[in-house]
């Protein structure tokens, strides 16, 4: 039946599966409380909330025997790290340039779960990113993969391009092992932090991480961090881009994640309204920042363009009814004064 189910899996377009039990990361638990102790969460405070759940995968689901963990492939077509080049365009992360992977994968989660119970009986929940669960140390635990020094998963047949997605089942599926770090020394993602969101290896402090000060923070960005952010608008994959284990990145099965959204011009963001956000970015996981979060991203691109021409885009949001935007606006004409 695992074997049947690995199959199923791929014929749906994912690109690797693995099993594990739902308390094999004992530890998990004691490493989130120490993290969201020491603050390093910043505003996200869902982290902080339902943490026996999210720490414990058996108490989340008690009757669950076992979950599957799957793995679908994004690679892009090119080095995003490239885009950082474009000043007068704003770098969005390579996994938000097209469809949103939350809707593509659960999908198929539900197909390969409908599949498996009509084959072997049983009761399956599916999740994807958006559910108190840790995929990334349970995925470890499964042996699709280890958390390298940025803390993103790592695998040595798929690189560091894929999505995770997490199946629960009350079948006794048995387990695969466990896939142990092969990091070494390497260090290449850490010294490829633009921020220096890591502490130490293994450690990341959100409050310094791109991705989260362009997607999760609320308000004004912390001025020191701003002209670090370079045109950074949505998200960062420096560190993901600078591991060399993606010399064995697989290539993407599904084309819909390679959208419309890479290195859009700044001057046609900064100037959208709500609507105009919403119907730009419908069906893109970059609707959730929503509008006025977009643009005060754009605007500390602007800022740090270097480009006097941009000036008018960032004196026509000083008035802006957001503060933080009319505050991103007034940082942005003075870098570029």
């Amino acid at each position: 039946m695992k074997k049947e189910l690995a199959a199923r899996a791929l014929d749906e377009g994912f690109s690797a599966v693995r099993v594990t039990t739902p308390d094999a990361i004992p530890q998990a638990a004691a490493r989130l409380a120490e993290y969201v102790a020491q603050g390093r969460h910043g505003q996200m405070g869902w982290m902080e909330e339902r943490m026996h759940w999210r720490g414990a995968p058996d108490a989340l689901w008690p009757e669950a025997r076992a979950v599957v963990m799957l793995a679908e492939t994004y690679t892009p077509p090119h080095d995003p790290r490239e885009d950082l080049a474009q000043r007068d365009r704003g770098a969005i992360s390579v996994y938000a340039q097209g469809k949103d992977y939350h809707d593509i994968v659960k999908s198929r989660l539900k197909r390969v779960g409908r599949w498996l119970i009509e084959q072997a009986g049983g009761e399956i929940k599916v999740f994807v990113d958006t559910a108190p669960v840790m995929e990334k140390p349970l995925a470890q635990a499964a042996g699709l993969g280890w958390q390298g020094k940025h803390t993103n998963l790592v695998s040595r047949e798929l690189g560091s391009w894929f999505f995770l997605g997490a199946i629960f089942t009350t079948l006794p599926l048995p387990p695969d092992p466990a896939e142990p770090d092969r990091c070494g020394s390497c260090r290449a993602c850490l010294d490829a932090c633009p921020t220096d969101a890591f502490p130490a290896p293994f450690q990341l402090d959100a409050r310094r991480c791109i991705s989260y000060l362009t997607i999760e923070h609320k308000g004004p960005v912390d001025e020191e961090l701003r002209p670090l952010l370079g045109n950074r608008i949505y998200g960062c994959d420096d560190c993901l881009a600078a591991c060399p284990w993606n010399k064995f990145a697989a290539e993407a099965r599904e084309m819909r994640y390679h959208g419309p959204h890479r290195a859009p011009p700044l001057a046609e963001l900064a100037a959208l309204d709500d609507a105009a956000f919403r119907a730009r970015f419908s069906g893109s996981p970059i609707k959730r920042i929503g509008r006025d979060r977009m643009v005060r991203n754009v605007l500390y691109a602007i800022g740090n363009s270097g480009d006097p021409a941009l000036r008018p885009l960032a004196a026509a949001r000083l008035d802006d009814p957001d503060p933080a935007v009319a505050d991103a606006a007034a940082w942005a004409l003075g870098r570029l004064a």
